[in-house]
């Protein structure tokens, strides 16, 4: 059962449609498919908004500190609503897949993303779902930090936001605690 929804990415306007932020991106798309909108809580380091969705609340937590500090507002909100590690599906950016891609994974190591490396380091465990959006690898010669932190292009950006409405579709699925039938459904449909 998923009761908490993470979106990884970095704060500000500057960052906003960058790669790094495809968790942000995801959340805030959600967020305006159901007419909920975000308020900072501070005591979570983060940004918050509740969805009502058919088996229950589902909270959403966009991390206010920047990437590699995620943990802190994640461990924070799941210590207050004492949600456990298997309750929580954090949404990330993926260089290993193409843009557009999206995989989910339960458990793992970080990967070399930092937002996952800094929220298994809080957490102490590695014990949660990740949904993993593709945005591809640089080209020969650009450094991978140049390239998380730069724009999507407005055809990946379009494409990218197509896949998230599909994927909301799997959400009661996720939230009743169906995350097999969920990833199954959602790799062979979701391209």
């Amino acid at each position: 059962m998923i009761k908490l929804l993470v979106g990884l990415g970095n704060p500000g306007q500057k960052y906003q449609k960058t790669r790094h932020n495809a968790g942000f991106l995801l959340l805030d798309e959600l967020a305006r498919e159901k007419a909920v909108t975000f308020s900072k809580e501070v005591r979570f380091f983060g940004d918050l908004a509740e969805v009502n969705l058919s088996a229950g609340k589902l909270y959403l937590l966009k991390p206010a500190t920047f990437m590699n500090r995620s943990g802190r507002s994640v461990s924070s909100f799941m210590k207050y609503y004492k949600i456990n590690p298997e309750e929580v599906l954090v949404v990330h950016d993926e260089l290993d897949f193409e843009v557009g891609t999206l995989k989910l994974k339960s458990g793992g190591g970080h990967g070399g993303h930092n937002g996952l490396r800094d929220i298994i380091a809080s957490l102490g465990v590695k014990d949660f779902k990740r949904l993993r959006v593709g945005i591809g690898r640089p080209k020969p010669g650009m450094q991978v930090a140049d390239y998380v932190l730069s724009d999507f292009s407005k055809t990946d950006v379009q494409h990218v936001k197509e896949l998230f409405y599909n994927f909301f579709n799997y959400l009661s699925l996720l939230q009743g605690g169906d995350y097999e039938l969920a990833m199954q459904e959602l790799h062979s449909r979701i391209k």
